[in-house]
């Protein structure tokens, strides 16, 4: 007997779909409305966070506007979205204010996908429709380079900067350099000051074309380039098991589907009212942020969140954890990331910039993240460049620290101690470095694990310490002179290996409480 096949999702198809608790449906009118948005980029990133922002203001009838996206690689085509119609379904799975919340939505924000090899004549026709005025992009980090030789007739430019600047030449052609027409460009590329490095690039690529001097002027005082950061963990598809299980489910099959956690945050950079006025999609979502300065998010983020996971990841490997969520389901690990985060690295954080309310507020979101049941998230792949990590992260935190207060951070310190241990490691018979935890070997990912292995040499763990500490050319500080810390680093370290992780983090957490 032959299983009954179901449909694939499209908006023919939509009203086949069988109305559930969780599952939000989109209404017609939301395909009639304008297209708004130039979005450089298909991957699960854009869509899982500004579509869902835009997707969810449409649904309140706040933004009201529609994302014509490009595809800029060659590979792949775009198919799946004209098979589908732009829609593809959304599945929000994670923990918020320490409760399990599951959410799917079909997603109608994308009108349609153009190939930049294919269509570049109707990407640039795009150009002279007034009602678009943002453009969003996600790249990868070398999408934004400068290609000198790079030229706007192309069809199309080779770089996306090259492609930007002729969409924008297009659009000054079009109304005349008014400055009505300029438009708000949001980067959404994983690297500092994301908007003001496109902006320059896009600016030495006019003059290497020989732009007049006019459409020069326009692209520097109409054109808003924003800086942003985004903060969403967006694995993509769903395992095969529970995609299965999902479309069953629906009623229909999605070539698109994707899943994200719950947490999300798009902070752009920007003090100007024309452009929170366009932006008008930030009203429904508190995960959207427009300020004058985004520097306290990207702080927030780079030391309690992944300040954590760099503090505790060798932990959580010599303890025989695999993924975070098993390690949190651990009620004595789940404690040590609790005074980790919410008492030691927001006190050492907090400052003129970052205020104990703020840490307040984004460290419980933070433990929301770890503990989140739907997220396999393996802890050798966090200890992925360990060192430098731990350098950039989480040496900086403990220079505030100590800053502050001359008392030794327990927490820290425990951490601190794990990640050498982690990083002792001896030359396998591929030549590769290789620890050993609970009896079993690990690789290790790191351009400086020959450093610690030399150091790790004598097999003396004090000395160790001792010499890797006092490394100012490799922590940028002396780490050995902050006070007690060294002695708290050598004994944690002491008893991991007279010990282990386990019992070392049991007798720690028991310490902790009853001081």
């Amino acid at each position: 007997m032959k299983r009954k096949l179901i449909m694939q999702l499209s908006r023919e198809n939509l009203k086949n779909i069988a109305p559930q608790k969780g599952l939000a449906i989109p209404e017609d009118k939301l395909f009639e409305l304008p297209e708004r948005v130039l979005q450089f980029g298909t991957g699960v990133l854009l869509r899982g966070l500004p579509d869902y922002f835009i997707d969810k203001a449409n649904r309140q009838g706040v933004f009201n506007g529609r994302v014509v996206v490009v595809k800029s690689t060659a590979q792949g085509g775009t198919d799946a979205f004209g098979k589908q119609d732009g829609l593809f379904t959304l599945c929000v799975k994670g923990i918020e204010e320490g409760n399990k919340v599951e959410e799917t939505i079909i997603n109608s924000s994308i009108s349609r996908v153009l190939s930049a090899s294919d269509e570049w004549k109707n990407i640039l026709a795009c150009a002279s429709n007034p009602e678009m005025q943002i453009v969003i992009s996600n790249t990868t980090e070398v999408g934004i380079i400068l290609v000198a030789d790079d030229k706007i007739n192309s069809t199309p430019p080779v770089s996306f900067p090259g492609k930007l600047l002729a969409f924008l030449h297009e659009r000054y052609k079009a109304f005349n350099g008014s400055e009505e027409s300029g438009m708000v460009i949001i980067p959404t590329e994983l690297i500092m000051d994301n908007g003001a490095k496109l902006r320059s690039i896009v600016l030495e690529l006019a003059a290497l074309n020989k732009l007049d001097d006019a459409f020069i002027n326009w692209l520097k005082t109409a054109n808003h380039f924003c800086n942003s950061l985004v903060d969403r963990i967006v694995p993509g598809k769903l395992p095969a098991n529970d995609l299965a299980t999902t479309e069953k489910q629906l009623g229909y099959t999605d070539e698109l589907m994707i899943m994200s956690e719950c947490f999300r945050l798009w902070a752009i950079e920007s003090d100007s009212e024309k452009v929170k006025k366009i932006l008008s999609f930030s009203k429904v979502d508190d995960g959207v942020v427009i300020a004058p300065s985004i520097e306290k998010f990207r702080e927030l983020k780079l030391r309690l969140l992944n300040g954590t996971h760099t503090f505790s990841c060798g932990l959580a490997h010599l303890a025989g954890f695999t993924t975070v969520k098993e390690a949190m389901a651990d009620k004595t690990f789940a404690s040590f990331i609790h005074n980790l985060s919410v008492q030691e690295i927001s006190a050492a954080i907090s400052s003129d910039l970052i205020s104990s309310d703020d840490t307040a507020a984004f460290a419980p979101k933070v433990l929301d993240r770890f503990s989140n049941p739907f997220l396999d998230h393996q802890w050798l792949s966090i200890s992925v460049q360990f060192s430098s990590k731990m350098k950039m992260r989480n040496v900086p935190i403990l220079l505030k620290h100590y800053a502050k207060t001359s008392d030794v951070p327990e927490t820290m310190a425990l951490g601190f101690a794990t990640f050498l241990l982690f990083m002792k490691t001896a030359k396998n018979a591929d030549n590769k470095y290789e620890g050993t935890a609970n009896g079993k070997s690990y690789g290790v990912q790191d351009d400086n694990v020959a450093y610690f292995a030399e150091h790790w040499q004598g097999n003396n763990s004090d000395e160790a310490v001792d010499k890797i500490l006092a490394d100012t050319n490799f922590w940028g500080a002396d780490l050995s002179a902050l006070p007690g810390f060294a002695d708290a680093v050598k004994n944690n370290l002491n008893s991991l290996v007279e010990n282990g992780a386990a019992k070392t983090m049991a007798a720690h957490q028991l310490t902790k409480i009853e001081g």
